[in-house]
């Protein structure tokens, strides 16, 4: 039997002027593995999208987000590369 690792971090990382709690859940479906990620805007409003890795980095697949959260995709990608390292 099978078992995947249950990941799940929060990581803060500074956008736009503004450091931001950021909360990752891995998710496995049909063999492929993505991040859930999400985080709060200034109005608290939650902002929830997915990462998923390409042949080498983890990249946001998603409906429309704020520049902000799209400009922060390498940081998060090297957040999410450090938690599956350690």
């Amino acid at each position: 039997m099978l078992s995947n690792k249950n990941v799940q971090f929060t990581r803060l990382l500074k956008a736009e002027g503004t450091v931001r709690e950021f909360n990752f859940r891995k998710t496995v479906n049909e063999g492929k593995v993505r991040f859930h990620v999400d985080v709060t805007d200034d109005r608290s409003n939650r902002l929830s999208f997915y990462m998923q890795k390409d042949d080498v980095d983890w990249k946001i697949q998603s409906q429309e987000l704020p520049s902000w959260v799209i400009k922060s995709e390498k940081g998060l990608h090297d957040l999410i590369e450090q938690e599956l390292q350690s």
